[in-house]
Protein backbone atom coordinates (compact mmCIF):
# COMPACT_ATOMS: atom_id res chain seq x y z
CA UNK A 1 0.00 0.00 0.00
CA UNK A 2 1.05 3.60 -0.68
CA UNK A 3 0.94 6.41 1.90
CA UNK A 4 0.55 10.05 0.80
CA UNK A 5 0.96 13.03 3.13
CA UNK A 6 -0.20 16.51 2.16
CA UNK A 7 -3.07 15.09 0.13
CA UNK A 8 -5.14 18.27 0.43
CA UNK A 9 -2.40 20.36 -1.21
CA UNK A 10 -1.76 20.90 -4.91
CA UNK A 11 0.83 18.17 -5.48
CA UNK A 12 -0.76 15.70 -3.07
CA UNK A 13 -4.26 15.98 -4.52
CA UNK A 14 -3.11 15.58 -8.13
CA UNK A 15 -0.90 12.68 -7.05
CA UNK A 16 -3.85 10.99 -5.35
CA UNK A 17 -5.93 11.28 -8.52
CA UNK A 18 -3.16 9.75 -10.61
CA UNK A 19 -2.54 6.86 -8.19
CA UNK A 20 -6.24 6.13 -7.72
CA UNK A 21 -6.90 6.22 -11.47
CA UNK A 22 -4.10 3.66 -11.93
CA UNK A 23 -5.78 1.33 -9.45
CA UNK A 24 -3.17 1.66 -6.70
CA UNK A 25 -4.07 0.94 -3.07
CA UNK A 26 -3.63 4.31 -1.40
CA UNK A 27 -3.93 5.70 2.11
CA UNK A 28 -3.97 9.48 2.49
CA UNK A 29 -3.68 11.42 5.72
CA UNK A 30 -5.29 14.79 6.32
CA UNK A 31 -5.39 17.22 9.26
CA UNK A 32 -8.41 19.36 8.48
CA UNK A 33 -11.63 17.76 7.21
CA UNK A 34 -12.70 21.04 5.59
CA UNK A 35 -9.76 20.84 3.21
CA UNK A 36 -10.98 17.55 1.73
CA UNK A 37 -13.05 19.77 -0.57
CA UNK A 38 -9.75 20.74 -2.23
CA UNK A 39 -9.26 17.16 -3.33
CA UNK A 40 -12.75 16.90 -4.79
CA UNK A 41 -12.23 20.17 -6.64
CA UNK A 42 -8.94 18.89 -8.10
CA UNK A 43 -10.47 15.53 -9.06
CA UNK A 44 -13.32 17.36 -10.83
CA UNK A 45 -10.73 18.98 -13.12
CA UNK A 46 -10.08 15.55 -14.58
CA UNK A 47 -13.53 13.96 -14.60
CA UNK A 48 -17.11 14.72 -13.56
CA UNK A 49 -17.47 11.18 -12.21
CA UNK A 50 -14.72 11.45 -9.59
CA UNK A 51 -16.42 10.05 -6.48
CA UNK A 52 -15.58 6.36 -7.18
CA UNK A 53 -11.88 7.31 -7.31
CA UNK A 54 -12.20 9.50 -4.23
CA UNK A 55 -13.92 6.70 -2.31
CA UNK A 56 -11.26 4.17 -3.36
CA UNK A 57 -8.71 6.05 -1.23
CA UNK A 58 -8.38 5.14 2.45
CA UNK A 59 -8.64 8.42 4.36
CA UNK A 60 -7.07 8.78 7.79
CA UNK A 61 -7.04 11.88 9.95
CA UNK A 62 -3.50 12.30 11.26
CA UNK A 63 -0.78 14.88 11.78
CA UNK A 64 2.90 14.51 10.91
CA UNK A 65 3.65 16.14 14.28
CA UNK A 66 1.49 13.65 16.21
CA UNK A 67 3.41 10.38 16.51
CA UNK A 68 0.51 8.11 17.66
CA UNK A 69 -1.82 9.09 14.79
CA UNK A 70 1.05 9.03 12.30
CA UNK A 71 2.15 5.58 13.45
CA UNK A 72 -1.31 4.17 12.66
CA UNK A 73 -0.99 5.53 9.13
CA UNK A 74 2.07 3.35 8.47
CA UNK A 75 0.36 -0.01 8.90
CA UNK A 76 1.12 -2.22 5.84
CA UNK A 77 2.75 0.68 3.93
CA UNK A 78 5.39 -0.13 1.30
CA UNK A 79 5.94 3.27 -0.38
CA UNK A 80 5.60 6.83 0.90
CA UNK A 81 5.14 10.16 -0.88
CA UNK A 82 5.80 12.94 1.63
CA UNK A 83 4.16 16.04 0.11
CA UNK A 84 3.06 17.75 3.32
CA UNK A 85 4.72 21.06 4.14
CA UNK A 86 4.02 24.50 5.53
CA UNK A 87 4.72 27.25 3.02
CA UNK A 88 5.26 30.79 4.27
CA UNK A 89 7.75 33.61 3.83
CA UNK A 90 6.53 35.55 6.88
CA UNK A 91 9.35 35.97 9.43
CA UNK A 92 7.05 35.46 12.41
CA UNK A 93 6.13 31.99 11.11
CA UNK A 94 9.72 30.72 11.42
CA UNK A 95 9.19 28.43 14.41
CA UNK A 96 6.04 26.91 12.91
CA UNK A 97 7.91 26.36 9.65
CA UNK A 98 10.74 24.60 11.49
CA UNK A 99 8.35 22.40 13.44
CA UNK A 100 6.27 21.33 10.44
CA UNK A 101 8.92 21.06 7.76
CA UNK A 102 11.89 19.76 9.76
CA UNK A 103 10.40 17.96 12.76
CA UNK A 104 7.49 16.62 10.71
CA UNK A 105 9.85 15.25 8.06
CA UNK A 106 12.07 13.72 10.76
CA UNK A 107 9.00 11.90 12.10
CA UNK A 108 8.19 10.60 8.62
CA UNK A 109 11.74 9.39 8.08
CA UNK A 110 11.88 7.66 11.46
CA UNK A 111 8.60 5.82 10.86
CA UNK A 112 9.67 4.85 7.32
CA UNK A 113 12.76 3.22 8.83
CA UNK A 114 10.84 1.57 11.68
CA UNK A 115 8.24 0.11 9.29
CA UNK A 116 10.77 -0.99 6.66
CA UNK A 117 9.29 1.19 3.91
CA UNK A 118 10.76 0.29 0.52
CA UNK A 119 11.17 3.87 -0.73
CA UNK A 120 10.36 7.44 0.30
CA UNK A 121 9.79 10.25 -2.21
CA UNK A 122 10.15 13.68 -0.62
CA UNK A 123 8.83 16.84 -2.26
CA UNK A 124 11.29 19.64 -1.57
CA UNK A 125 11.83 22.86 -3.54
CA UNK A 126 14.30 24.66 -5.76
CA UNK A 127 14.51 27.09 -2.82
CA UNK A 128 17.02 24.70 -1.22
CA UNK A 129 19.47 25.01 -4.11
CA UNK A 130 22.35 27.44 -4.12
CA UNK A 131 22.52 30.63 -6.14
CA UNK A 132 25.73 30.67 -8.24
CA UNK A 133 27.38 33.85 -9.42
CA UNK A 134 27.47 35.10 -13.02
CA UNK A 135 24.02 33.67 -13.82
CA UNK A 136 25.37 30.13 -14.10
CA UNK A 137 22.77 27.42 -14.60
CA UNK A 138 21.62 25.87 -11.32
CA UNK A 139 21.93 22.08 -11.14
CA UNK A 140 21.53 19.43 -8.46
CA UNK A 141 25.21 19.92 -7.67
CA UNK A 142 24.86 23.65 -6.91
CA UNK A 143 25.75 23.90 -3.24
CA UNK A 144 23.55 25.50 -0.59
CA UNK A 145 25.08 28.65 0.86
CA UNK A 146 24.17 28.94 4.54
CA UNK A 147 25.61 32.49 4.62
CA UNK A 148 23.32 33.76 1.85
CA UNK A 149 20.17 35.78 2.52
CA UNK A 150 17.93 32.70 2.38
CA UNK A 151 14.21 32.81 3.06
CA UNK A 152 12.93 31.14 6.22
CA UNK A 153 10.99 28.73 4.00
CA UNK A 154 14.18 27.73 2.17
CA UNK A 155 16.05 27.24 5.45
CA UNK A 156 13.42 24.87 6.81
CA UNK A 157 13.05 22.91 3.56
CA UNK A 158 16.82 22.50 3.49
CA UNK A 159 16.64 21.24 7.07
CA UNK A 160 13.97 18.77 6.00
CA UNK A 161 16.23 17.51 3.21
CA UNK A 162 18.95 16.89 5.79
CA UNK A 163 16.52 14.61 7.65
CA UNK A 164 15.78 12.70 4.44
CA UNK A 165 19.49 12.27 3.68
CA UNK A 166 19.97 11.15 7.28
CA UNK A 167 17.37 8.46 6.62
CA UNK A 168 19.29 7.32 3.55
CA UNK A 169 22.38 6.88 5.75
CA UNK A 170 20.31 4.68 8.05
CA UNK A 171 19.27 2.36 5.23
CA UNK A 172 16.13 4.03 3.86
CA UNK A 173 15.85 4.26 0.08
CA UNK A 174 14.94 7.86 -0.83
CA UNK A 175 14.47 10.21 -3.77
CA UNK A 176 14.04 13.97 -3.49
CA UNK A 177 12.37 16.17 -6.08
CA UNK A 178 13.02 19.91 -6.20
CA UNK A 179 10.19 21.48 -8.21
CA UNK A 180 10.06 25.08 -9.31
CA UNK A 181 6.78 26.99 -9.14
CA UNK A 182 4.18 24.28 -9.74
CA UNK A 183 1.28 25.15 -12.01
CA UNK A 184 -1.92 23.22 -11.45
CA UNK A 185 -5.69 23.58 -11.32
CA UNK A 186 -8.28 23.08 -8.61
CA UNK A 187 -6.93 25.06 -5.63
CA UNK A 188 -7.27 28.78 -6.25
CA UNK A 189 -7.09 30.44 -2.82
CA UNK A 190 -3.41 29.82 -2.05
CA UNK A 191 -0.23 28.50 -3.62
CA UNK A 192 0.37 28.91 -7.33
CA UNK A 193 -3.37 28.70 -7.97
CA UNK A 194 -3.67 32.06 -6.23
CA UNK A 195 -1.49 33.54 -8.98
CA UNK A 196 -4.35 32.84 -11.41
CA UNK A 197 -6.79 34.42 -8.96
CA UNK A 198 -4.65 37.55 -8.61
CA UNK A 199 -4.08 37.79 -12.35
CA UNK A 200 -7.83 37.49 -12.95
CA UNK A 201 -8.52 40.33 -10.52
CA UNK A 202 -5.92 42.44 -12.32
CA UNK A 203 -2.19 43.07 -11.94
CA UNK A 204 -0.61 46.40 -12.85
CA UNK A 205 3.05 45.51 -12.35
CA UNK A 206 5.55 42.85 -13.34
CA UNK A 207 9.11 42.46 -12.05
CA UNK A 208 12.45 42.08 -13.82
CA UNK A 209 13.40 38.63 -12.48
CA UNK A 210 12.83 35.13 -13.76
CA UNK A 211 10.97 32.05 -12.52
CA UNK A 212 11.31 28.29 -12.96
CA UNK A 213 7.96 26.71 -13.90
CA UNK A 214 6.60 23.16 -14.11
CA UNK A 215 3.17 21.57 -14.55
CA UNK A 216 1.82 19.61 -11.57
CA UNK A 217 1.09 16.64 -13.83
CA UNK A 218 4.78 16.51 -14.74
CA UNK A 219 5.76 16.63 -11.06
CA UNK A 220 3.36 13.82 -10.20
CA UNK A 221 4.33 11.70 -13.20
CA UNK A 222 8.02 11.98 -12.39
CA UNK A 223 7.46 11.18 -8.70
CA UNK A 224 5.64 7.97 -9.60
CA UNK A 225 8.28 7.03 -12.16
CA UNK A 226 11.05 7.56 -9.60
CA UNK A 227 9.31 5.45 -6.95
CA UNK A 228 8.90 2.61 -9.46
CA UNK A 229 12.49 2.90 -10.72
CA UNK A 230 15.72 1.47 -9.35
CA UNK A 231 16.97 5.04 -8.77
CA UNK A 232 17.74 5.68 -5.13
CA UNK A 233 19.36 8.33 -2.93
CA UNK A 234 19.27 10.99 -5.65
CA UNK A 235 17.69 14.41 -6.05
CA UNK A 236 16.16 15.95 -9.17
CA UNK A 237 15.30 19.49 -10.23
CA UNK A 238 11.83 19.60 -11.79
CA UNK A 239 11.65 22.75 -13.91
CA UNK A 240 10.18 22.55 -17.39
CA UNK A 241 11.15 26.06 -18.50
CA UNK A 242 12.66 29.26 -17.14
CA UNK A 243 10.54 32.34 -17.87
CA UNK A 244 10.81 36.04 -17.12
CA UNK A 245 8.08 37.29 -14.79
CA UNK A 246 6.85 39.69 -17.46
CA UNK A 247 6.19 36.87 -19.94
CA UNK A 248 4.67 34.66 -17.26
CA UNK A 249 2.23 37.26 -15.92
CA UNK A 250 1.25 38.45 -19.37
CA UNK A 251 0.55 34.87 -20.46
CA UNK A 252 -1.57 34.37 -17.34
CA UNK A 253 -3.60 37.44 -18.24
CA UNK A 254 -4.04 36.25 -21.82
CA UNK A 255 -5.28 32.82 -20.66
CA UNK A 256 -7.81 34.52 -18.37
CA UNK A 257 -8.94 37.12 -20.92
CA UNK A 258 -7.96 40.07 -18.74
CA UNK A 259 -5.67 43.06 -19.19
CA UNK A 260 -1.98 42.15 -18.73
CA UNK A 261 0.38 44.06 -16.43
CA UNK A 262 2.22 46.77 -18.33
CA UNK A 263 4.42 48.52 -15.74
CA UNK A 264 7.79 47.35 -14.47
CA UNK A 265 8.07 47.37 -10.68
CA UNK A 266 11.53 48.84 -10.14
CA UNK A 267 13.91 47.73 -7.39
CA UNK A 268 13.24 51.03 -5.60
CA UNK A 269 9.48 50.51 -5.73
CA UNK A 270 9.82 46.98 -4.34
CA UNK A 271 12.06 48.26 -1.53
CA UNK A 272 9.41 50.80 -0.57
CA UNK A 273 6.74 48.14 -0.95
CA UNK A 274 8.18 45.63 1.50
CA UNK A 275 8.78 48.35 4.09
CA UNK A 276 5.17 49.55 3.83
CA UNK A 277 4.05 45.93 4.05
CA UNK A 278 6.09 45.49 7.25
CA UNK A 279 4.60 48.67 8.70
CA UNK A 280 1.09 47.52 7.86
CA UNK A 281 1.81 44.25 9.66
CA UNK A 282 3.18 45.99 12.76
CA UNK A 283 0.45 48.60 13.03
CA UNK A 284 -2.62 46.62 11.99
CA UNK A 285 -1.59 42.97 12.31
CA UNK A 286 -2.04 42.30 8.60
CA UNK A 287 -0.35 39.18 7.19
CA UNK A 288 2.84 39.85 5.30
CA UNK A 289 2.43 39.91 1.52
CA UNK A 290 5.84 41.22 0.46
CA UNK A 291 8.87 40.48 2.62
CA UNK A 292 12.40 41.78 2.06
CA UNK A 293 13.58 38.37 0.81
CA UNK A 294 10.65 38.04 -1.56
CA UNK A 295 11.17 41.55 -2.95
CA UNK A 296 14.80 40.64 -3.67
CA UNK A 297 13.97 37.30 -5.30
CA UNK A 298 11.44 38.92 -7.65
CA UNK A 299 14.27 40.82 -9.35
CA UNK A 300 16.79 37.96 -9.58
CA UNK A 301 17.68 36.11 -12.76
CA UNK A 302 17.98 32.35 -12.18
CA UNK A 303 18.14 29.46 -14.61
CA UNK A 304 17.46 25.90 -13.52
CA UNK A 305 18.59 22.80 -15.40
CA UNK A 306 16.39 19.74 -15.92
CA UNK A 307 19.11 17.75 -17.68
CA UNK A 308 19.53 15.15 -14.92
CA UNK A 309 15.89 14.02 -14.78
CA UNK A 310 15.61 13.90 -18.57
CA UNK A 311 18.71 11.73 -18.77
CA UNK A 312 17.63 9.41 -15.95
CA UNK A 313 14.05 8.66 -16.99
CA UNK A 314 13.87 10.20 -20.50
CA UNK A 315 11.00 12.51 -19.56
CA UNK A 316 9.47 15.18 -21.80
CA UNK A 317 7.91 18.12 -19.96
CA UNK A 318 4.63 19.72 -20.98
CA UNK A 319 5.22 23.18 -22.53
CA UNK A 320 4.52 25.88 -19.94
CA UNK A 321 2.43 27.91 -22.38
CA UNK A 322 0.13 24.90 -22.80
CA UNK A 323 -0.11 24.47 -19.01
CA UNK A 324 -1.08 28.11 -18.52
CA UNK A 325 -3.75 27.91 -21.24
CA UNK A 326 -5.27 24.69 -19.89
CA UNK A 327 -5.25 25.81 -16.26
CA UNK A 328 -6.64 29.21 -17.21
CA UNK A 329 -9.58 27.52 -18.95
CA UNK A 330 -10.28 25.41 -15.86
CA UNK A 331 -10.07 28.50 -13.66
CA UNK A 332 -12.67 30.31 -15.77
CA UNK A 333 -14.89 27.22 -15.68
CA UNK A 334 -14.71 26.77 -11.91
CA UNK A 335 -14.49 30.33 -10.61
CA UNK A 336 -16.54 32.49 -12.95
Amino acid sequence: MILVTGGTGLVGSHLLYKLASEGEKVRAIYRNERKLSNIKNVFSCYTADYMPLYDSIEWLQADILDIPSLTRAFNNIAYVYHCAAFVSFEPDKYHLLRKTNIEGTANMVNLCIAHHVKKLCYVSSIATLGNPENLKEITEETEWNAEANNTIYAITKYGAEIEVWRGSQEGLSVVIVNPGVILGAGIWRYGSGNLFTKAYKGLKYYTAGSIGLVDVEDVVGIMIALIKSNITNERFILVAENWHYKDFLQNLAKALNVKPPEKLASVGLLQIGWRLDWLNHKLFGKRRQLTKNLATSLTQEKRYSHTKIKECIDYNFKPVSKSITEIGALFLKQVQ
